[in-house]
């Protein structure tokens, strides 16, 4: 299906199935930071046929949770059976440091992803997962992640126009621009600067300024494409990115609840 070239440009999934609370708190939340595509799940048997939707993507699993050990070396080894998922890279997280464990897992399981240990020092394991998804390319050519808001009526623009404000809808958004349109045109140049821009992200506001980029027609409406500056305060492109993290998890978790009630689409 060619999915490999197009995992090159856009980039890898990466899976955390039933991570712990600092796994989910502070390593995803960290590689989300780093424009990493990453999601948790904590539903193997719905995981598989997600994953044959997308075949090249990279499953982290912590066989501290909910499977005996055991269970889950079964598990591993299905999947990796699976010519279905042949592409499919497998890595174990665990705070189990069992030297026995990990050539288990590394040498006769033969997980492609390794063993990370989750101990006291996160940004050890951070440091290992980031090494382990640099080797297989995970992020692609694509720089960062992008969040479509369109059917959101929490997430919107304001923009200083005529001594007042004009609203909008945000139609996607990264961490470094977003594409909206107008209730009412304000006909913005291209290059045009825009200070004090108000963006709702659900429950988050955030204020910056960008240049318009341009604007193209899609039917009816003016679709405008805006770039934040550099003068952005740091801490709002971790806002944009966590709420990002928010949006494509909810769109995993409506494909795995689609799957596990039997909703896959062949």
């Amino acid at each position: 299906m060619g999915s490999g070239n197009q995992s090159d440009i856009l980039g890898k999934k990466i899976f955390f199935l039933y991570p712990s609370t600092a796994i989910q708190n502070e390593i995803v939340f960290e590689l989300i930071q780093q424009e990493f595509e990453a999601y948790v799940v904590r539903d193997q048997n719905a995981l598989v046929p997600l994953l044959k939707r997308y075949p090249d993507s990279l499953v982290f699993i912590d066989i501290d949770e909910a499977l005996p050990e055991p269970d889950w070396e079964k598990w591993i080894r299905d999947v990796m059976a699976d010519p279905a998922l042949a592409d499919i890279k497998v890595g174990i997280v665990s705070a189990r440091e069992d030297e026995a464990l990990m050539r288990k897992y590394i040498a006769s399981v033969k997980v492609q992803g390794g063993y990370t240990v989750i101990k006291s020092d996160i940004n050890k394991a951070i440091r290992q997962l980031l090494e382990i998804l640099h080797v297989f390319d995970a992020k692609g050519r694509r720089r960062f992640l992008r969040a479509t808001s369109e059917n959101e009526t929490l997430t919107t623009i304001n923009i200083p126009y005529n001594n007042a404000y004009v609203n909008g809808v945000i139609k996607d958004i990264s961490s470094t621009g977003l594409s909206c349109t107008f209730t009412e045109d304000p006909n913005l140049e291209k290059n045009s600067l825009c200070q004090d821009i108000q963006i709702k992200l659900q429950s988050t506001l955030l204020k910056l300024e960008g240049i318009v980029f341009g604007s193209r027609m899609d039917g009816l409406s003016k679709i405008y494409v805006v770039v934040f500056t550099q003068r952005i305060d740091p801490s709002v492109r971790v806002k944009i990115r966590k709420y990002i993290q928010g949006n494509i998890q909810a769109a995993i978790d409506a494909e795995l609840k689609s799957l596990s009630r039997g909703g896959s689409k062949t």
